[in-house]
């Protein structure tokens, strides 16, 4: 059951309210009462199709940020047998925001690396919402590595507003920490697969998904900045971060015109929130299909087309 509802779902907000109170009205499930619930039910999905399928990208921005959508924690927990994390960066300590470590996938061996946003109130203080610092991406830079030494595909999931950015993350290298984070996604010459599966926001997000592959779930987003930071560049007052949103071509379907990405995931009507194991399946065959097709490719070709795969980039936007 849906617990929170966005601000352009208030009609199906309504509906499925009145749905829970004739669940409640009677033990006895009188026929009446029964075809009035399939009946809202049918206008309630009949709505939520509507609105799914014209979504605003300032929606999909909504859409995105749900907090009941599913986080990269609950990824691994699905789609991954025998987790094991591996913490910290050999240089400064460890930070929550980035998870990684080695798992199994469909029988393979992968590297994870995810950010992770947290749940609550409590994990999300933990996580520090997913803004991670240097020593995460320089954990990152350490796992990618040791992947590419023991001949280990990469998988990567992509959900942050951005890098962190307050002053010990800055004087401890931020930009470097990212830049060099880049470098080794280009040079590791294992399959690299990114999956965006909420917000892939700037060089936070960036650092880690330049990969072979980029798969964007279809309701995420994926920008040089964030809606709110570009409106507040642009504009400078506050009220225009929906018209920031329906310009900045974040939406997945943009992207993937704008070949930044190479795949859309399809997620279940109402979005990813609304049924997660329907998406955890979805994904995890895709994403075997991606593994399969990279691994047939020798390490120096995959090394050879990541990079001019990155060097056309802008030589042929049409926006």
């Amino acid at each position: 059951m849906i617990k929170f509802f966005l601000d352009f779902e208030n009609e199906i907000a309504q509906i499925e309210g009145r749905i829970n109170e004739l669940r409640h009205m009677s033990t006895g499930k009188s026929v009446s009462i029964l075809k009035e619930i399939t009946d809202l039910e049918f206008k309630a999905n009949k709505i939520l199709k509507e609105k799914y399928s014209n979504l605003t990208p300032w929606q999909r921005v909504q859409v995105a940020r749900h907090p009941d959508r599913p986080h990269s924690a609950d990824y691994i927990n699905n789609l991954f047998d025998d987790f094991i994390p591996l913490s910290g960066d050999r240089k400064f300590g460890e930070d929550s925001a980035i998870i990684g470590g080695l798992a199994s996938f469909d029988g393979t061996s992968v590297m994870l690396i995810a950010q992770e946003k947290g749940s609550d109130t409590e994990s999300r203080l933990i996580r520090n919402f997913g803004m991670a610092k240097p020593e995460g991406y320089r954990k990152s830079i350490r796992l990618m590595k040791l992947a590419d030494k023991f001949n280990i595909p990469i998988i990567t999931l992509i959900d942050t507003a951005g890098a962190y950015p307050g002053i010990g993350a800055e004087q401890r290298g931020q930009s470097e920490a990212i830049a060099s984070s880049i470098k080794t996604c280009l040079n590791v010459k294992v399959p690299l697969i990114s999956i965006i599966i909420g917000e892939g926001g700037s060089g936070g997000a960036v650092a880690l998904a330049t990969a072979d592959k980029v798969l964007m779930l279809e309701n995420s987003i994926y920008s040089v900045i964030s809606p709110e930071g570009c409106a507040s560049i642009l504009w400078k007052v506050e009220g225009y971060d929906e018209a920031a949103a329906n310009n900045l071509k974040i939406t997945s379907e943009d992207l993937k015109r704008l070949k930044v990405i190479d795949q859309v995931i399809k997620e279940p009507l109402g979005g990813a929130h609304r049924n997660p194991s329907e998406i955890f399946t979805t994904l995890k065959k895709e994403l075997t299909i991606v593994i399969k097709d990279l691994n047939k490719k020798s390490k120096t070709l995959l090394s050879k087309e990541r990079k001019l795969k990155y060097l056309k980039f802008g030589s042929n936007f049409t926006l």
